[in-house]
């Protein structure tokens, strides 16, 4: 290993949090290497009171961060996996992905109730799409609003009477040792998570293969290979945040398990499915997913939240 590597990240709390875990975890095994953390403001993070939907673009948080590792700013940028576009700039590569977190949403609310306690009318605080799709689908009498800002913002938020519950990521709870916050998870047949939430992206220069080399200790093959089911559908259907879009997959009993939706912002229509199959097709599972659902009436879907945005 290198004297010294300098990691890229962005500034939030959780960005930090998940920075300083992965850091720790290095020095644990080369306690004589320097590591500097490197602060990046990206355009997601300059952006604050608009809907990322309306924003556009995709890496909203992680083009900066990228091109600082192309100019030899920083050795490494730990992402969020569920920021990183399916297409990475020429000469990068997503060389570590560390154990997953929970993939799970959850809803926090000011009275601890759950989804299903809440009153018609009640405002439902969170920045997603793919969030306010499911929970319109199962409860259209609630009002869902946008709800933009870090964990931290959000949960003030939530207490000043802003909104009577939020849904936000478990994983950024549990990173940032909120645990203890009293939660409803929201399972999957409720609410389909994000492709590659929970999960962390190690992104390198291609060439430094004695860096990956020296964090492969870091990677958990089982978590890179649902990651790459869940990116393969993603990729298939070009991306981007501005059409509601969920894949989530498991490894049980090794078979490889992957379901995943398209729906309509408005939650009228939701299109599911599922594949099963050996972990050595996880792409192609995605891509076989991600084509069922185009034909199924996922193609009119991105048709029309494309012509209207």
């Amino acid at each position: 290993m290198r004297e010294i590597i300098r990691v890229g990240t962005r500034g939030s709390k959780l960005a930090l949090a998940q920075t300083n875990w992965v850091i720790a975890k290095i020095r644990d095994q080369y306690p004589e290497l320097k590591i500097e953390t490197v602060i990046i403001k990206t355009r997601g993070d300059k952006i604050t009171d608009v809907p990322l939907a309306r924003v556009g673009g995709k890496g909203l948080f992680v083009k900066e961060i990228e091109e600082a590792l192309l100019r030899g700013e920083i050795d490494l940028a730990v992402h969020s996996m569920k920021d990183v576009p399916t297409e990475l700039p020429e000469g990068l590569e997503i060389a570590v992905i560390p154990e997953r977190e929970s993939p799970f949403d959850v809803l926090i609310s000011r009275e601890g109730k759950n989804l299903a306690d809440l009153l018609p009318g009640e405002r439902v605080g969170t920045s997603s799409l793919r969030r306010a799709a499911q929970i319109r689908a199962k409860r259209p009498d609630l009002k869902i609003e946008n709800l933009r800002g870090n964990l931290d913002t959000r949960l003030r938020k939530l207490k000043e009477g802003l909104y009577e519950a939020i849904i936000v990521a478990e994983a950024g709870l549990l990173r940032l040792g909120l645990g203890d916050i009293p939660r409803q998870r929201l399972p999957k047949e409720m609410m389909l998570p994000a492709i590659g939430q929970g999960a962390l992206a190690l992104e390198m220069r291609t060439v430094d293969l004695e860096l990956k080399e020296g964090l492969s200790f870091l990677h958990h093959e089982e978590t890179a290979l649902c990651v790459k089911a869940e990116r393969a559908f993603l990729a298939a259907l070009g991306g981007g945040c501005q059409v509601p879009l969920a894949a989530n997959a498991t490894l049980r009993g090794g078979m490889l398990y992957l379901e995943a939706l398209i729906a309509d912002p408005s939650g009228n229509k939701i299109l599911r499915g599922s594949r099963e199959g050996s972990p050595s097709q996880a792409e192609e599972m995605g891509l076989s997913l991600a084509r069922e659902l185009l034909s199924r009436g996922g193609q009119q879907i991105l048709e029309e939240v494309y012509r209207s945005s």
